[in-house]
């Protein structure tokens, strides 16, 4: 009898914490969300005209010239398909060493390639966000540097004047939360709706 009710008590407990813990907090704290924070809790999507460009906080893949250029970011093929068998694509941080040759084959490529397009810097240091990956490799930002290096590109290809293109990197630049946390940063997503005269 005893055992049984052991059990009784077990299953019962079970329930009550799974109804508690796995329920009716996880309703309570996203509708609070969805009612004080929705753009957040929904991912933080740019949608414009009923498009949805993407996510502010997720870094995407630009190579065009006229577009602002993000940190480079590990794309994937090989690990996932889909129910198809169809390759599916996903980015995720390097486990390369910095000391090895590989990283520094890397590295030097994405250096040449940044010098390539942009001849207006000559042998300008290149800010090493621009040649290395974030530490998720979904990084949306870089450091105000790394968007400067960029702008006599983005002046020729675009046809938009030097100072013209900085006020836009200005206007999608965050600043450090609370004015202490972090380094400010430039939203690459953004500036480049911006340049294509989405947003």
């Amino acid at each position: 009898m005893t055992n049984a009710k052991t059990w009784v008590t077990a299953a019962l407990f079970f329930l009550a914490a799974t109804l508690l813990c796995g329920v009716l907090y996880t309703a309570a704290v996203t509708g609070i969300t969805q009612l004080l924070f929705p753009w957040q809790t929904n991912g933080s999507i740019i949608e414009v005209d009923g498009t949805k460009y993407g996510s502010t906080l997720v870094g995407q893949q630009f190579s065009s010239d006229t577009h602002l250029w993000g940190r480079p970011a590990n794309a994937n093929t090989h690990a996932f398909t889909d129910a198809a068998g169809n390759p599916l694509m996903w980015y995720g941080p390097s486990n390369l060493s910095p000391a090895s040759d590989e990283f520094s084959q890397l590295v030097s490529e994405r250096v040449q390639t940044i010098r390539a397009a942009h001849p207006e810097q000559g042998d300008h240091p290149i800010p090493s966000d621009l040649v290395t990956c974030s530490g998720s490799g979904l990084d949306p930002h870089i450091s105000p540097a790394a968007a400067e290096y960029q702008v006599d590109r983005l002046a020729r290809t675009t046809g938009r004047s030097a100072s013209d293109i900085r006020a836009i990197i200005e206007a999608c630049t965050e600043q450090p939360q609370f004015g202490v946390l972090g380094q400010a940063r430039v939203n690459v997503l953004k500036v480049n709706l911006m340049l294509d005269g989405i947003l």
